[in-house]
């Protein structure tokens, strides 16, 4: 006979994988709180009934309850989770809102308080794959790594009361009975304030008014933030459109948070306004960098310098010794009409935040798009798949539409694996905003870059580069890919046809993953015409054998294509010729526009597999004004060995100019 419920509630419930080989998984159960213990059952929420036990735990077992931070892009209902940690380990459980989760909590905190071995340190994060998300210990039965208040919000227990569950009754001379603690304190809001504004695609999104500030509520979706405005509305806003409130220079359109050295040149260099200028973060905490382009002193092309903003031991800033300001922009407004020592006055903004950036979809939980809200413009070519075209979304959105040709893809794959793919989103990659998939021939919907294909930007578009602007280009697709590898994704076509240049000459990678869902079987053969035989490796030639050891292979083509201008690797040989050649150790030669040191980056993609030389950066606080070919080329250092998981970070850094 069941002993009087206390509370009773469904809930999602994580597998505990009390064994190695046991599955992660999710499943709503229904719980029930007894003075005895905590037991859960088969739920059918359909019919809102209870079935089977499925398990229980026996509250004299319990060391500790507590919140859980949520997982890191967890879907919305696994947000308010706890943890009921006992002998086996802990017990992961998700409530439908935090008013539910703080009643159980508190409950259980109440009936245990008198438990023995109550914990004094217990773990915020979730244990995954074998790992402590908070603390990175890997062994599951490890002391927790933060200290809880007062016991776990326990009450102590006397000595004396030690071998007894329960609390004795409070004695004449007490006025109340032991209080429970104070539930622990909400974390503390994140403020943020808009930089771009945004008006709402869905029912559920927010619209963000530039400039004005927003309270974040939740974070669950790394790339949809739900907020509240200061009239008190909520909902979703992108957050890449958002910037957290820290030093007040969020409002300024000359201040360009997460922008280093290279990247203000390359920006001031193609705005190529005399007295062109941005304020950015230093490579020293706290500091901050003047960055401006002058073609004075008879210079044609523009060079560009850095001053760093100085503080007096008063707090007071300044670029000139003579001129001291109480604020940063107070500084600004003064030099936009002085030079004071510069080599120009600071003329004109130049801000990267002229244009939005891409949304991880087209609003929040939208990735199936309507047709019917789609214009074709003109045709942008033609590539494996089908018929690509430029469009508007809804008449106001310039996107990329691509026209999946019947028969050429695996579709019923595809569209599983879009809804995971459109999470992702980096500044080097194309942005996949959604699918059509209710009618044939299925669409896919993607991010529109001005300046069309790499390789034709290499041939016709780009006129005499500098060694400072092919270097920028690889680094660009390396940050691409080091974000995918991040993110467990093999590319398997990469090549210079598949990267997209933007207005501003940032380059992005794009047909991530698509190849794995070809159906031609020409392409899928080493020795048909099709397949990128030029950017393979021997292993893949030979074998069909794809991870992320052959997305390195073909980065190092794509260098190849860089240096060379857009030059068909190994132009004169056939497709047999090539696969006789590599296995015979030949590799592609040094091109013209290619120091030793570009090259040897170059060609260490192409090494022997078990371990992968490659030079890095030494990495420096500040760097002088030197020549930039100089920097770009002597940033390279001694050679050092890793592991294949960690390459395309580590080419990123032995390419970076900083």
């Amino acid at each position: 006979m069941m002993s009087e419920i206390v509370l009773e509630e469904s809930f999602i419930k994580r597998s505990q994988q009390k064994k190695k080989t046991s599955p992660l998984n999710y499943k709503e159960r229904w719980f029930i709180l007894t003075q005895e213990k905590i037991s859960y059952y088969d739920f059918d929420p359909d019919k809102g009934k209870r079935k089977g036990l499925r398990g229980f735990v026996d509250l004299e077992k319990v060391k500790c309850v507590e919140t859980v931070q949520p997982e890191p892009n967890g879907p919305p209902e696994r947000v308010f989770a706890f943890q009921i940690v006992y002998d086996e380990g802990p017990l992961y459980v998700f409530a439908k809102n935090d008013d539910i989760r703080a009643q159980w909590i508190n409950k259980l905190k109440e009936m245990v308080r008198f438990n023995k071995d109550l914990m004094q340190k217990y773990h915020p994060c979730f244990w995954v794959d074998g790992l402590w998300l908070c603390c990175q210990q890997e062994v599951k039965q490890a002391m927790g790594c933060k200290v809880l208040d007062r016991k776990n919000g326990f009450m102590s227990k006397p000595s004396w009361l030690r071998g007894s569950r329960k609390p004795l009754p409070p004695t004449p001379t007490e006025e109340n009975p032991p209080q429970l603690p104070e539930p622990p304190a909400p974390p503390a809001s994140m403020t943020v304030i808009a930089q771009y504004p945004y008006s709402p695609m869905t029912e559920q999104d927010l619209e963000l008014r530039k400039d004005e500030e927003y309270t974040i509520l939740e974070k669950s979706d790394t790339n949809w933030w739900r907020a509240r405005d200061k009239y008190g509305k909520e909902g979703y806003i992108p957050s890449n459109y958002v910037a957290k409130v820290e030093n007040g220079l969020e409002r300024f359109d000359w201040y360009s948070t997460n922008m280093n050295r290279s990247q203000a040149e390359k920006l001031l260099k193609t705005e190529n306004k005399d007295g062109g200028f941005l304020i950015r973060d230093s490579s020293k905490a706290g500091k901050y960098t003047v960055s401006l382009f002058s073609k004075g002193g008879g210079e044609t092309s523009g060079s560009c310098r850095h001053y760093n903003i100085c503080t007096t031991p008063q707090g007071q800033f300044y670029l000139a010794e003579k001129h001291l300001f109480n604020t940063i922009p107070e500084l600004i407004n003064y030099h936009q009409h002085n030079s004071a020592g510069m080599v120009s006055r600071l003329k004109y903004i130049v801000s990267n935040r002229k244009r939005p950036p891409s949304t991880a979809g087209l609003g929040y939980g939208m990735w199936e798009i309507d047709p019917r809200d789609l214009t074709f413009i003109r045709e942008l070519g033609t590539g494996q798949f089908g018929v690509v075209k430029y469009g508007k979304w809804q008449g106001k959105h310039d996107v990329a539409i691509k026209m999946i040709k019947e028969g050429s893809m695996s579709e019923d794959d595809f569209i599983e694996e879009a809804r995971i793919m459109m999470k992702l989103r980096h500044e080097n990659l194309v942005q996949l905003y959604g699918v059509c998939t209710e009618q044939r021939p299925i669409y896919i919907v993607t991010e529109y870059l001005s300046n069309g294909c790499l390789l034709s930007y290499l041939r016709e578009g780009l006129k005499h580069p500098t060694a400072v602007q092919l270097l920028e280009m690889c680094k660009d697709v390396s940050e691409g890919m080091a974000y995918l590898e991040s993110q467990q994704y093999i590319h398997r076509d990469l090549a210079a046809r598949n990267c997209l240049v933007d207005g501003n000459g940032t380059i992005k990678v794009t047909d991530f993953g698509l190849s794995r869902y070809v159906l031609d079987d020409e392409y899928m053969s080493s020795a048909g015409s099709k397949f990128p035989v030029r950017w393979s490796p021997p292993e893949v030639l030979l074998y069909c054998r794809f991870s992320s050891k052959s997305d390195i292979w073909a980065y190092g083509v794509l260098m190849w294509e860089v240096y060379t201008m857009g030059q068909l690797p190994y132009e004169r040989l056939n497709n047999t010729e090539i696969v006789d050649q590599l296995s015979r150790g030949q590799r592609l030669y040094r091109p013209q526009l290619a120091n030793e040191k570009v090259y040897s980056i170059m060609s260490s993609c192409w090494t022997e597999r078990s371990s992968l030389p490659i030079n890095q950066v030494n990495k420096h606080d500040s760097v002088a004004d030197t020549d930039e070919e100089e920097r770009g080329a002597e940033a390279i250092s001694a050679h050092s060995r890793f592991h294949c998981k960690d390459v395309f970070s580590q080419i990123l850094e032995a390419i970076k100019l900083n």
